[in-house]
């Protein structure tokens, strides 16, 4: 097969260079378009190492891709997800934060095309997610408590982060539970005795902190802890390149996950 086409959306912020820098060393990839907001200072600038000039015409770029690789906002998730349907092309979503009713639009979307979603792209920690479920299935009972730790930088918005939801529904998995209805992500004053099954979640944000994730399995007397420290920002933009190709080849609408695109669903 020839060489994928990625446009990548948010082309000039810290996460679009990456994503541009793993496009450029692929050799199966090659940049088509460059995408920014309209009015940013970074529009008709040359993209990392190509001749491709940044574009806020979402449209055009689409119209000369295979796939958009998408790392921005939910609002703006949704919009792409609903464009790229209609053209055809396939959509890697690397946004977090969404609500149901972004989740129901982005499922919709997935009739038309190729999507490929997670709340993390690293290999590393989809691979800690089968772990963490794993873990979960064989160590479950009133015995072992599971407690899902994260922190980020200053700058993260949103909270849980996709990665610890991500890491939470795979321990939820594994126990055969519902995690929207077993979550505890806010522990404040006199909160009474841990409730049984429950998943907690902690959240810690300050300095420049890439992401680091810790799922903790507390029994009697003893401890297990699973964890994924991330030190650069290419381990995702490298995984969301890899999830790019897999989803031109693939090209059957549907919603995957980065489980699908490294066979760990087969």
């Amino acid at each position: 097969m020839s060489s994928s086409r990625i446009t990548i959306i948010g082309a000039a912020g810290r996460m679009g260079q990456a994503l541009i820098a793993a496009v450029e060393e692929n050799p199966d990839t090659v940049l088509s378009a460059a995408v920014e907001r309209s009015g940013s200072s970074a529009l008709g600038t040359v993209a990392g190492g190509t001749n491709i000039e940044m574009t806020d015409d979402v449209t055009a770029a689409l119209a000369v891709s295979d796939v958009v690789v998408d790392f921005t906002t939910p609002q703006n998730t949704v919009s792409l997800a609903q464009k790229a349907a209609e053209l055809g092309v396939c959509h890697v979503i690397g946004t977090t934060g969404f609500e149901a009713s972004d989740e129901e639009a982005i499922t919709g979307a997935a009739n038309k095309t190729t999507i490929v979603k997670s709340g993390n792209m690293s290999m590393g920690v989809i691979m800690l997610s089968v772990l963490v479920e794993q873990a979960a299935r064989a160590l479950g009972g009133a015995d072992w408590d599971l407690e899902v730790m994260e922190m980020h930088h200053r700058h993260k918005v949103d909270a849980p982060s996709g990665t610890a939801l991500l890491l939470g529904e795979a321990a939820a998995s594994g126990r055969e539970i519902d995690l929207g209805a077993n979550a505890v992500r806010v522990r404040d004053g006199h909160t009474g005795a841990r409730e049984e099954g429950s998943i907690g979640f902690a959240t810690l944000r300050g300095g420049s902190v890439v992401g680091d994730h810790s799922v903790i399995l507390a029994g009697n007397g003893e401890r297990v802890t699973l964890s994924h420290h991330a030190e650069d920002r290419s381990i995702f933009a490298r995984g969301a390149i890899k999830a790019a190709i897999w989803a031109h080849r693939k090209n059957e609408p549907g919603l995957y996950s980065m489980r699908d695109v490294l066979g760990l669903n087969n």
